[in-house]
């Protein structure tokens, strides 16, 4: 017994059990002016108090072993993010993103030197490094606002947008004062900023910088009471002038085929007058569409939207799957005569919402897989002309740009990287409503870190300065604009003796070649001859 209870697993009740006692004893001995021993009592009852609950309590097998010390245990894990990050993590180190990547963000987005001395710290000999081919003749850069794009070139309101644009991130996800920061920056810099799919909220409205319109599949800001899509509710907001196109969200990087749930006690007035979602009643974003069921019904809802909205480019966003869906969609784009205006390709690196360990790190097709599966099907098709893509997933350099754009995209968009620029330390803790510096999360005191003008003019100098960096890049290429990037520009090092061009890591197909002769193509034809325009079910 006394072995059991003098065991240094539970020195910290035992020997402040003693301490009391002492204190207890000693304590008319000393004189009155030795009141220290008051607050040590205190302290060491404090101690055996917490010791015996973690004796007792069940839920903690390393308390019940080790009470009271084991609390330090889970002081150093709850730490152990930002000690790694302060104090042992490298340049090249740190995930998602690196600290050198996010460096380079606060340092473009603070208008700092973004300069590094004494050479790479890469080793350029090792496996997947890569780099960009350069010319012996370069041309002089575009200044950054040159670097646009049409989209909808063929709407009643086509849209010239920006190669560098804030992704899609929900009110509710972000703050309040990162909404306002973010679009405001979009307006001073001349670019969009994509509502996500938590609707189009008064903070998004407030400064008048350029929107895109997400719609999910709870449809929200155009949703009629029971849920179902409401085309007078969905033109109602589509016409504003400060929305200039309309993206209907299939799926996104972070959980593809997961849908979600906002439980009725989050669901505050505002949030219900935003989303036009009743309290008290949890608010469900099914994982799949109910406006459409087969490819050929998305395209329809594509164009019904396009009307709706008054003629302005209309599309969708997905990260890429099961093949044969997206070659689906494509035949329905044969069969109906139907495009949308621009596609934005989502990879799976993508990650600005909370989601299962097993979605995130093991569902959906990574960015550059499929960016250019998408982009050669289109050409395959003989539509690519007709139809813009977007891209979005861990882009935060001209690099990650350039490297994109030779890859079939149109233009770039980034949400951590803005993030970063807001104000994101990478912490982690999005998912916790415990953001350290206010930008995820609804606490209004920790909102109020955020100062709107200052982080708004790092949005917008993030912005210049990352496609300042890209004009450079593509000009050092000798190329005159950034569309004229290709994969074979980009090389690769595929093992410690071989190196290969993008070109010969991702099939490149010939315009109409899918539909002339698909069997050419090994990567393509398998999923081409297993899709149909009627469903998204697998073909034989």
């Amino acid at each position: 017994m006394l072995t059991t209870i003098f065991n240094l697993r539970f020195a910290l009740i035992t020997w402040p059990a003693i301490l009391i006692v002492a204190a207890a004893v000693l304590m008319p001995v000393f004189p009155a002016q030795d009141w220290w021993l008051v607050p040590f009592a205190a302290l060491c009852l404090c101690s055996v108090l917490l010791g015996l609950h973690d004796l007792r309590q069940t839920r903690h097998a390393v308390l019940r072993n080790y009470p009271v010390a084991a609390h330090l245990r889970f002081l150093l894990e709850s730490i152990r993010p930002e000690m790694r990050q302060y104090f042992f993590e490298g340049d090249k180190d740190g995930t998602p993103f690196p600290r050198d990547k996010r460096a380079i963000v606060y340092q473009r987005a603070k208008r700092e030197l973004d300069k590094r001395p004494f050479g790479t710290q890469f080793d350029v000999y090792q496996e997947q490094y890569e780099w960009l081919h350069h010319s012996i003749a370069p041309k002089q850069a575009l200044p950054h606002e040159a670097l646009r794009i049409t989209v909808g070139a063929t709407c009643a309101l086509p849209y010239s947008a920006s190669l560098l644009n804030i992704s899609a991130m929900s009110y509710g996800s972000l703050s309040a004062n990162a909404i306002r920061a973010l679009n405001k920056g979009a307006k001073a810099g001349g670019f969009f900023h994509d509502t996500g799919e938590g609707g189009v909220s008064p903070y998004h409205r407030e400064n008048g910088g350029d929107l895109v319109w997400e719609l999910g599949s709870g449809y929200f800001c155009a949703r009629s009471d029971d849920g179902s899509f409401d085309p007078a509710r969905f033109a109602d907001v589509a016409t504003d002038p400060q929305i200039k196109m309309v993206e209907l969200k299939l799926s996104q990087g972070a959980k593809p085929g997961h849908g979600g749930v906002l439980p009725a006690a989050k669901i505050t007035e505002e949030i219900s007058r935003i989303r036009g979602v009743p309290m008290g009643i949890d608010c469900v974003s099914p994982a799949s569409h109910s406006v459409f069921s087969t490819p050929v019904g998305l395209l329809e809802f594509i164009a019904r939207m396009r009307e709706l909205s008054g003629g302005k480019p209309a599309g969708f966003k997905l990260c890429i799957g099961h093949p044969w869906e997206f070659m689906a969609i494509c035949k329905a784009m044969l069969a109906t005569g139907i495009t949308p205006d621009f596609i934005v390709v989502d990879g799976k690196e993508g990650g600005t919402g909370a989601a299962p360990l097993e979605f995130m790190d093991y569902v959906g097709m990574p960015l550059r897989d499929g960016l250019s599966f998408v982009h050669n099907a289109l050409v395959g098709i003989g539509v690519r002309d007709k139809v813009r893509i977007g891209a979005s997933g861990k882009i935060t350099s001209a690099f990650d740009m350039a490297r994109t754009l030779a890859l079939g995209a149109d233009w770039c968009n980034a949400a951590r990287g803005f993030m970063f620029a807001v104000g994101c330390i990478q912490a982690q803790s999005c998912h916790t409503g415990e953001c350290p510096t206010g930008v995820a999360t609804q606490d209004p005191l920790r909102q109020r870190a955020i100062v709107v003008p200052d982080k708004a003019l790092r949005v917008a100098s993030f912005h210049r300065n990352t496609l300042h960096a890209l004009a450079e890049l593509v000009a050092a290429a000798g190329l005159a604009h950034p569309s004229e990037l290709r994969p074979h520009h980009f090389l690769r090092r595929a093992s410690s003796d071989k190196v290969i061009s993008l070109a010969e890591q991702y099939e490149q197909l010939a315009s109409g070649q899918l539909t002339a002769d698909p069997a050419s193509s090994p990567r393509f034809a398998e999923a081409w001859a297993a899709s149909s325009a009627d469903s998204f079910a697998r073909a034989g």
